[in-house]
């Protein structure tokens, strides 16, 4: 039996032990940290597709998030397990004319793509989301997206961790890798709590910490750690019923009638090693309390780090230089996870490239200027506040 080590187990790692293990590969997950996954249970977690560009990225994403619904249903009709998924509109609006301008431009661009979304009237915040307050939006028009989702993660992973290990996968918490073996020039397994784990295929899932691996193979990945704040709210009486972005502030839909809420202009002045400052979670809840005044109360806050290429697009392939090793590195990781997933287990157990993954590669020049949209939006705040 063909046996893969898989390095994390977020939602990407989750995602190809659940495929692998299908595909009758007998897997082996180790994570550092217990069964509630690191970025994984401190992200936004909504479904990024009008964000992304170029025009081959965003139909990669719209891609996996169609998959997303079959994944669901699939798992539900076997297991009866409930769903992560929870479609909702996503209402956008700016206040000044260059943020509307583009809001304006991205709609355009999204309706020629054929992704459904239109603009609106601001008095239409009243029926689409009654829990904001009108007087928060000042502009001329919204942008509404009626088919949009949001994800539970931490849901997600689980399920499909849970399915891994019906199938056969050693999932194994606390168990941090500290080397990786070699037969030769080839990556063979790697080294956690004092005890080897042998394998055919490593598989580099380990999200903020996928540099860290890469360099016990002696490979530099391309890839940044940018810290995020995530703050849920106390549970409101009434539900917030869509996601909402705004420029100070994106809130969302949480379970237990909560609110999930994150700020580009709040990360912007996070320390780059989180544990150097205290969040700044009083700005994170004025923000969220402006928008949707019910929300008096934040019932916890947690900083994830992103795992960001430098050009925003995703890392995932071989290394010609460490054959045996596989990486699967991404920022927007929740929407992309069952796609990349997919066509990483095709190419791990056919030995055949997928064409979809070509542009993505870890060793691709990634000097060239950032071509994803949603990580110019995050480097143009973090620019502001530097």
């Amino acid at each position: 039996m063909t046996r893969a080590l898989v390095i994390g187990a977020g939602v990407i790692g989750a995602a190809t032990a659940h495929r692998l293990a299908e595909a009758g590969v007998g897997v082996t997950v180790l994570d550092a940290g217990g069964p509630t996954p690191g970025t994984s249970s401190a992200t936004f977690s909504i479904d990024v597709t009008h964000l992304k560009t170029p025009h081959s990225y965003f139909l990669l994403n719209q891609r996996s998030a169609a998959l997303h619904r079959e994944l669901e249903q699939d798992i539900h009709a076997r297991t009866g397990a409930p769903g992560w998924r929870h479609p909702a509109p996503l209402v956008q609006w700016g206040h000044t004319e260059d943020e509307q301008r583009t809001l304006r431009t991205r709609a355009e661009r999204l309706a020629e793509w054929g992704h459904p979304c239109r603009t609106a009237d601001p008095a239409e915040l009243r029926t689409l989301v009654p829990a904001v307050d009108p007087a928060s939006c000042r502009a001329t028009e919204l942008v509404v997206h009626d088919e949009a989702t949001w994800y539970d993660a931490p849901l997600l992973a689980r399920t499909l961790l849970d399915r891994a290990a019906a199938l056969g996968a050693d999932i194994r918490y606390d168990t941090p890798v500290t080397a990786l073996l070699r037969d030769g020039t080839r990556i063979r397994g790697a080294e956690a709590r004092g005890r080897r784990f042998e394998a055919d295929h490593v598989v580099n899932c380990a999200g903020p910490g996928a540099g860290r691996i890469a360099e016990l193979a002696g490979i530099r990945l391309p890839l940044r750690q940018i810290p995020g704040l995530v703050g849920e709210s106390v549970p409101l009486a009434e539900p917030l019923r869509a996601i909402v972005a705004t420029p100070g502030v994106d809130l969302r839909p949480a379970p237990g009638n909560r609110v999930c809420a994150i700020s580009w202009p709040v990360d912007a002045l996070l320390d780059p090693i989180p544990a150097t400052q205290v969040p700044p979670e009083a700005d994170l809840l004025s923000r969220c309390a402006a928008v949707v005044p019910a929300v008096r109360a934040l019932g916890g806050t947690r900083v994830g780090v992103r795992p960001v290429p430098e050009d925003g697009l995703p890392l995932v392939g071989p290394h010609p230089q460490a054959p045996g090793l596989y990486t699967i590195a991404t920022h927007s990781g929740v929407t992309l996870a069952p796609l990349l997933a997919v066509l990483a287990a095709e190419e791990l157990t056919t030995a055949t490239p997928a064409p979809e993954l070509a542009p993505y590669r870890p060793d691709r020049d990634t000097s060239q200027p950032i071509r994803d949209e949603s990580l110019a939006v995050m480097s143009g705040h973090r620019a502001e506040a530097g």
